[in-house]
């Protein structure tokens, strides 16, 4: 297990657009967004915080949504197309372990995003790292379960890589859409930020943890469900090869 885990995190640093995405372009987008001024000023609309503090949890949305729903559907689907899958199941090794590394290298991933963008917020911008940390773990976990979830959903049921791609691509700019990274979330109408709250990879949870307060239990339910419909049929439905 150990050395799958290991050729499946080479093959993931071999892929630069996936680590410029994944890890290190919401850093890169806190530093281009704090280097203007104004987004550096304590606005009414933020509750007399800075935008760059509450965009924070956007930033962390965009770095799972890359990990779950364009890395993992794509891979999983390159390999059953490619014979992959079929050829593991040849051997002594499952090829359900497959899949298995490919969720620790997301959660490895995804780790060493937000630590990165917790060291940028704190010491180039002096923003308070999560005031409860403890909710914000469950989230972060929950949140990259969830899309992990779908994102083996859209393999699954997905007959080519292409198409797993297009498909991922969709449910991807849904996740972004309502976390906040195309549109501000205090600039969409009221039902659409409480939806967004309940999507995965709960946007709601992320900032109220950030900001000290503890997350919506029922925000961090519906995360849970995602995960377990969404993983159960997608193992009941996978096809090896």
């Amino acid at each position: 297990m150990l050395k799958i885990v290991t050729t499946e995190w080479k093959l993931f640093l071999r892929e630069p657009s996936m680590v410029v995405f994944s890890i290190l372009f919401p850093s890169t987008l806190l530093l281009v967004l704090g280097a203007i001024p104004a987004l550096r000023t304590p606005d009414p609309n933020f509750g007399d915080l800075r935008f760059i503090d509450s965009y924070v949890s956007t930033l962390v949305v965009i770095a799972l949504a890359f990990l779950g729903l364009n890395k993992l559907p794509a891979t999983v689907a390159t390999y059953r197309e490619k014979g992959v899958l079929r050829r593991f199941s040849t051997t002594p090794v499952h090829p359900a372990r497959l899949l298995v590394a490919q969720l620790i290298v997301n959660v490895v991933a995804g780790v060493i995003s937000v630590v990165l963008l917790m060291a940028v917020c704190r010491l180039v911008f002096a923003i308070d790292l999560p005031h409860h940390p403890v909710g914000f773990l469950v989230t972060f976990v929950l949140g990259m379960l969830s899309l992990s979830a779908l994102g083996l959903l859209v393999a699954a049921w997905a007959p080519t890589a292409r198409s797993a791609g297009g498909w991922a691509g969709v449910v991807f700019m849904l996740v972004m859409f309502f976390g906040g990274a195309y549109l501000p979330r205090f600039l969409m109408p009221e039902f659409l930020v409480r939806v967004g709250e309940f999507l995965p990879p709960g946007v709601g949870a992320l900032q109220e943890s950030w900001l000290g307060v503890a997350p919506d239990p029922v925000q961090l339910a519906v995360l849970a469900l995602v995960t377990v419909v969404a993983g159960t049929v997608a193992a009941k439905s996978f096809r090896w090869e």
